[in-house]
């Protein structure tokens, strides 16, 4: 019922605490509360049906936890109808999970805090919600968390695991370089002997390897901890073959890149829709004097740097990397009203209200010259649209900066947005060099209405990564919007200034009820209006069942299945990891142009190089933390891993050509399985 509403509370609650260790030591000690009726799957769900529960630890510097959680009680194991072929194993009421720990004696337990999340999908009979993730800060208590009988059951189970840790993989991540290990209790087949695992993972490997080599398997930290082998270890992690690593001089050098990848993002994809606002303010400019050129050309600057200035101060505080915005479904909706009312200018259905912006009257009379607020606007606007691409050189040193302090942050940041602006202040110093662009006439209006249709292909491009319960209702607000610069242009004709401002301020209002209704929704006593967002997102959770299965099933497009290998620890293979998203233009046409060309399919089939697909898109925690472990916050990155040297591994950012791809697979050297 589109006028019911939907609760959006979450089915379970999760909190923790570290206790004594009846055998010494302590505990941590965490524990979910499922609300009746509600359920979730095991740690040691198999794979093939519902999305199993995980819990991931930030463990600070001097502090070490056992390879695996106990639980009380133990899941109740059973069929569901979504899964016909499969044993489930759920939890309902009360769940609680231990693991042990072991403190430095340096350490205060007063003083001790353990960060973690704990990762499940709340389902009942008939329907599923999307996998939540949940944090959780733990501190020691000296009364029991929980009963003391739980305690001892929990103490028994764990038995002596911490002293076999080594031996279970799990190194420790330490508090300046924060790393969570992978916590989800004992993995499918853990009694199957160790030959019979080495066998299903080999088996695995060979059917890639004879469907071609060419099957990108979903990557996980668990399947590429299996591939690169137990030699791997984050903390001693050297990149080769990157501009990581310059010694002196460092800030300099990387500023330049940054400057000449922020030139190179001119023609990236994500710029290319926009620069025909630019070429039109060129024009503009053309019976400007050299001066006033000029000067518009430093306040499109500005609107330029003001937004890598944001984007710096988000880096800083928020730990944002480049493109992270484009991950919130919120600001998704907002880019695509803001670039469909720009198409909507271009087209001519209204004009915005910027002097010398775009709009509906014929180019020859739009020559009311482009003033300072044009010119701020449109170098916002073109930054913005900018950020899902990457440009060569520009990955490089916008990860180093991430590792400085803020002030270098911000001169990093800042000198990719003067490279950006580069090119239009040197054409605003000299007007000469675009006299190769026509005079201002009838042309232009042809010119417009062309790139509003560029523009509503860049509407088309965001609706790709944007969630799916989101894509109705912004719809729904793309119409409203279309409406509203209809009545307000409309008005325009009147002559009046008064029917103008009305005629704004009923547009206003008429977007803000939409809004109302499309998205939050409202309560009026015991009836609830709007919320459609609600709603789909309701739709989307009924057919969770069906979506956990397909994405749980985890089969590669050449049908070869990654279930089962869990738990394997092989190594010996040569990996290559292509961290990508959707909403990343660059990472497309890296893919399209390089990753999937016969040369390099050619180097992969010989050098049998197993390939993984990192999807960043809504920042999967597995990809956020092998993006930490390299020490990138943005995509793409292509880091390819030797089978006889894992921490050695060849990496590039925003760019590389099919030479160097290939040149780097010989270099790694091929898969010694």
């Amino acid at each position: 019922d589109f006028f019911s509403g939907i609760g959006r509370d979450n089915k379970v609650q999760v909190s923790a605490a570290i206790n004594a260790d009846p055998r010494g030591g302590c505990l941590l000690i965490v524990r979910a509360d499922i609300e009746p009726g509600w359920h979730i799957y095991s740690m040691t769900q198999s794979k093939g049906g519902p999305v199993p529960t995980r819990i991931d630890l930030s463990l600070p510097e001097g502090v070490k936890s056992s390879a695996t959680f106990a639980v009380v009680p133990e899941p109740e194991r059973k069929q569901e109808a979504a899964f016909p072929d499969l044993i489930v194993e759920v939890h309902s009421g009360t769940v609680i999970w231990a693991a042990r720990l072991t403190v430095d004696p340096s350490i205060s337990l007063s003083t001790l805090r353990i960060k973690g999340s704990l990762s499940s999908q709340p389902c009942r009979d008939d329907a599923c919600l999307p996998p939540q993730r949940q944090e959780f800060v733990a501190q020691w208590i000296d009364q029991p968390f929980v009963s003391p009988e739980v305690v001892e059951q929990l103490a028994r189970k764990l038995g002596s695991t911490l002293a076999h840790q080594a031996d279970n993989g799990g190194a420790t991540p330490q508090a300046s370089e924060p790393r969570t290990p992978q916590l989800g209790g004992a993995s499918p087949g853990a009694d199957t002997p160790n030959s019979e695992k080495m066998g299903g993972l080999q088996e695995l490997v060979r059917g890639i390897h004879e469907n071609g080599g060419l099957a990108w398997l979903p990557f996980s930290l668990d399947l590429f901890r299996q591939l690169v082998g137990p030699e791997f270890d984050p903390g001693q992690l050297r990149v080769t073959d990157s501009l990581a690593q310059t010694g002196q001089w460092e800030l300099l050098t990387f500023m330049a890149l940054g400057f000449l990848g922020g030139i190179i993002l001119n023609i990236m994809p994500c710029v290319l829709p926009v620069i025909g606002l630019k070429l039109l303010a060129f024009v503009h400019q053309a019976g400007e004097s050299r001066l006033k050129a000029f000067w518009l050309n430093v306040w499109y600057t500005l609107g330029l740097l003001s937004v890598f200035a944001l984007l710096a101060g988000l880096a800083i505080t928020l730990q944002f990397g480049w493109g992270h915005l484009f991950r919130l479904p919120l600001f998704n909706v907002v880019m695509a009203a803001i670039v469909f009312t720009m198409a909507l200018a271009f087209l001519g259905v209204w004009t915005i209200p910027i002097p010398g912006f775009v709009g509906s009257g014929k180019a020859v009379e739009l020559a009311e010259k482009e003033g300072v607020p044009g010119a701020f606007f449109k170098g916002v606007f073109t930054t913005v649209l900018a950020t899902p691409c990457t440009g060569p050189f520009m990955g490089s040193a916008l990860a180093w900066s991430f590792t400085q302090p803020p002030l270098i942050v911000f001169l990093v940041f800042m000198s990719v947005g003067l490279g950006m602006a580069f090119p239009y202040l040197v054409v605003g110093a000299f007007p000469e060099l675009i006299r190769f662009l026509p005079k201002p006439g009838a042309w232009m209006e042809t010119f417009e209405r062309l790139m509003g249709f560029v523009l509503l292909g860049t509407v088309v491009f965001i609706f790709t990564f944007l969630d799916w319960p989101y894509v109705v209702p912004t719809v729904g607000l793309l119409f409203a919007l279309w409406a509203a610069c209809w009545w307000i242009e409309r008005a325009a004709y009147s002559g009046s200034r008064l029917r103008k401002i009305r005629a704004w301020g009923e547009g206003l209002a008429f977007l803000v009820a939409i809004w109302i209704v499309l998205f939050p929704g409202v309560s009026l006593g015991k009836h609830r209006i709007g919320g459609l967002l609600g709603v789909m997102e309701q739709r989307f959770r009924d057919r969770a069942f069906q979506v956990a299965a397909l994405n749980a099933d985890q089969r590669n497009p050449s049908g070869i299945s990654v279930s089962g290998v869990a738990g394997l620890a092989s190594g010996g293979y040569t990996v290559m990891v292509d961290c990508t998203a959707d909403w990343c233009l660059t990472c497309k046409t890296l893919e399209a142009t390089v990753l999937n060309t016969e040369k390099v399919k050619t180097a992969i089939r010989e050098n049998k190089v197993i390939l993984l697909k990192a999807d960043w898109t809504h920042a999967a925690p597995d990809v956020t933390q092998f993006l930490d472990w390299l020490g990138f916050r943005q995509v793409p990155v292509l880091a390819i891993f030797p089978a006889d040297r894992p921490n050695q591994p060849i990496i590039f950012t925003g760019g590389y050509t099919q030479g160097q791809v290939v040149e780097a697979i010989k270099k790694a050297g091929p898969s010694r399985r």
